[in-house]
């Protein structure tokens, strides 16, 4: 490609907005009168729908979004074998190192071989960790999460 074989191509009419009333777009510049978009630098939200409400929010939620109290950790049975007491809890759990906050809801799951005798006390665990937990002479009892869901449910016992 050489500088002399481009070909150029005019641009169609343009237009000098806002230069009198002889420029064709003079004064208003094809603005309006008045209002928000005919003002210099005005731009609305993205959604906006000049105070009435926007769509995004008159539309109904979406079930299973905005669940922040939804959050779940899977421990394994083989696992248990690194937790030195007798009595497994979330607080062991987080001594352990195998789940990072005590507030959360664990599962217990069945993986590789248990033969540590223990009394396990957590929110959930399959069938086949609890069938191995019983089967190393230990215990499963379920218990309610500590923190937010644990207190809502409290309230409704009463």
């Amino acid at each position: 490609m050489k500088y002399n074989t481009l070909k150029v191509t005019k641009k169609g009419s343009l237009k000098r907005v806002g230069r009198g009333i002889a420029a064709g777009q003079g004064k208003t510049a094809g603005r309006g009168t008045k209002g928000q978009k005919s003002r210099a630098g005005a731009t609305r939200k993205l959604g906006f729908e000049g105070g009435q409400n926007p769509l995004i929010q008159r539309l109904p939620k979406l079930r299973g979004f905005n669940r922040p109290d939804r959050n779940q950790s899977n421990v394994y049975t083989d696992q248990l074998e690194k937790i030195k007491s007798a009595i497994v809890d979330n607080a062991a759990l987080v001594e352990a190192g195998l789940i990072d906050n005590a507030h959360t809801t664990v599962k217990l799951i069945q993986r590789g071989e248990l033969k540590k005798k223990q009394t396990v006390n957590l929110q959930a665990a399959s069938k086949g960790a609890i069938a191995q937990i019983e089967k190393a002479g230990g215990k499963f009892t379920a218990t309610p999460r500590v923190g937010r869901t644990a207190k809502k449910s409290a309230k409704k016992d009463k």
